[in-house]
């Protein structure tokens, strides 16, 4: 299995994973390319899950000579994947080559550039937008998004998707690259959460960007800024 375990956070280690990773960091990778990397990458984590957080059991299965014994995964049906707007787009594209029966749920979230960090390190945050699944107990739930920053969007985010909801049985957020700081204030405010992303970076900027980062993941998926 390649995940380990780094405290706060659980590390995506596959190579492939790590390939992708550095291709999207790259300032010469273009829109579409860094939209198509941003798909493989989801693909690649949810396989990761699948393989690290999922059980199997074992059928029978008859084959075109005989009945034999084979493994299935369980609780594929039972995936809820939840889309935060509007980088994680493309990632959960990604993800739902890994979950094609998911449940999906949608939330708009963003933070208030222009009102800044506060001395904690946080940002106001909006959420505009929320349309969720129900989520039952045997549930496996990944929150998707490319960037933890300061946390801060994702905290406001989990707020939305436990409300009024059973824990499930795996909570998963998933990143692309995570922040030390917003890794610690997740981890705090929701310590059932499992917070897994492919890299951990160095530190935040005075901005509250991640560096070293892929810079803005929607703005390059998109091409909402030249």
């Amino acid at each position: 299995m390649t995940i380990e375990d780094r405290g706060d956070a659980s590390l995506v280690t596959h190579a492939l994973a790590r390939d992708m990773l550095t291709q999207l960091r790259d300032v010469e990778t273009e829109q579409v390319a860094f939209r198509k990397g941003l798909v493989k990458l989801g693909r690649i984590c949810g396989y990761e899950i699948i393989d690290g957080a999922m059980e199997t059991e074992y059928v029978s299965v008859q084959t075109p000579l005989t009945e034999t014994m084979g493994e299935r995964v369980k609780g594929l049906d039972d995936v809820v994947i939840v889309n935060v707007l509007r980088a994680a787009t493309p990632f959960v594209e990604g993800l739902l080559k890994a979950f094609p029966r998911a449940r999906q749920g949608v939330i708009s979230a963003s933070r208030d550039e222009e009102a800044g960090m506060d001395d904690d390190g946080e940002f106001p945050i909006s959420v505009d937008y929320v349309k969720l699944p129900d989520i039952e107990p045997d549930d496996t739930v990944i929150v998707a998004d490319p960037m933890l920053a300061t946390g801060s969007t994702m905290c406001a985010v989990l707020e939305r998707v436990l409300e009024g909801q059973p824990d499930p049985e795996h909570l998963f957020v998933l990143s692309a690259v995570s922040a030390p700081e917003g890794l610690l204030r997740v981890d705090e405010a929701f310590p059932q959460a499992d917070l897994l992303t492919v890299a951990i970076d160095d530190e935040l900027d005075d901005d509250g960007y991640i560096v070293p980062g892929l810079g803005d993941a929607g703005d390059r998926a998109f091409r909402t800024t030249e």
